[in-house]
């Protein structure tokens, strides 16, 4: 009896352990969602409605919402600089991580932890801080306002997260593999072509969406940098496109709904990779 009242003791523990586990994840997916929702039922709602009912459903439907986001601004040359500073930047600074993440990891050198290690400890500076001397060196050679500027600013604010994320992950393939195909005449950039970039399929993904994602949503370097009208990106085309239209939040709303498509699109294409390269990525070393 004794031995039944402790199986059904801890049995009833570990029940009540997963109930609370289980209940602080609904509250943690409600916290993360609620946002979402509050933009997509804004989004179809008339001025009038959302003034009198901001947290309920919409109804009747106001799909002409997106519409006049559309017609209300450059919504067009915006959304096409997001996706040039986004692509660009993106494809350049995976390309150059990969390189140094292969030869922190299969290469090393005298030296290479500490710059390694230096590279990393830019993780913790925040980009403020290096707002106003990157902005008169830009204003001296020419760069504001220019797509190369811009990407050249969003590489090197991402390469250390992304250098730090790669090598670890390059660290955890055998280095057999790299001399058995040094035996066979391959180079260091065709081993890192055509083995570790296969191999670490799920890291790259990761990193891509990572970067892209703070790419496309960044705001105030684009704001500081960008100066034009015509370079604006979607973000801060948004926010003057509010400022013009004043208090119109739903239509606002449908502008950043749209904005957020692209990005909700990549993540759904890729997120099978998502999870389990950022978690052998960082956890592995």
């Amino acid at each position: 009896m004794k031995e039944m009242s402790k199986r059904t003791g801890v049995s009833f523990e570990r029940a009540t352990q997963k109930a609370i586990k289980q209940l602080l994840l609904i509250i943690v997916a409600f916290i993360a969602l609620y946002p979402l929702y509050w933009l997509i039922i804004t989004a179809f709602k008339t001025q009038a409605d959302y003034l009198v009912n901001k947290f309920g459903l919409p109804w009747p439907i106001m799909i002409g919402n997106i519409v006049t986001a559309l017609r209300g601004g450059r919504f067009a040359r915006w959304f096409l600089n997001s996706t040039i500073i986004t692509a660009g930047s993106t494809l350049a600074g995976t390309t150059i991580a990969c390189l140094a993440a292969f030869a922190f990891a299969k290469m090393p050198f005298r030296g290479s932890n500490a710059i390694l290690n230096f590279v990393i400890s830019l993780m913790v500076v925040p980009p403020v801080v290096m707002i106003v001397p990157l902005f008169i060196l830009y204003a001296q050679i020419g760069f504001t306002s220019t797509y190369q500027g811009i990407i050249v600013l969003y590489v090197g604010l991402t390469m250390p997260f992304s250098v730090y994320l790669l090598t670890n992950f390059f660290k955890t393939i055998p280095h057999d593999i790299v001399d058995s195909a040094m035996m066979d005449g391959c180079s260091h950039f065709g081993i890192l072509w055509r083995i570790y970039v296969p191999l670490s399929a799920p890291a790259l993904v990761t990193l891509i969406i990572v970067n892209a994602l703070w790419i496309w949503n960044e705001l105030l370097l684009a704001l500081v940098f960008l100066p034009k009208d015509k370079m604006r990106t979607l973000m801060v085309g948004i926010t003057a496109f509010r400022s013009r239209l004043n208090l119109d939040i739903p239509v606002t709303m449908a502008g950043l709904l749209l904005s957020t498509l692209p990005m909700i699109i990549l993540y759904v294409v890729f997120q099978r990779f998502f999870i389990r390269g950022l978690t052998a990525g960082a956890t592995k070393g």
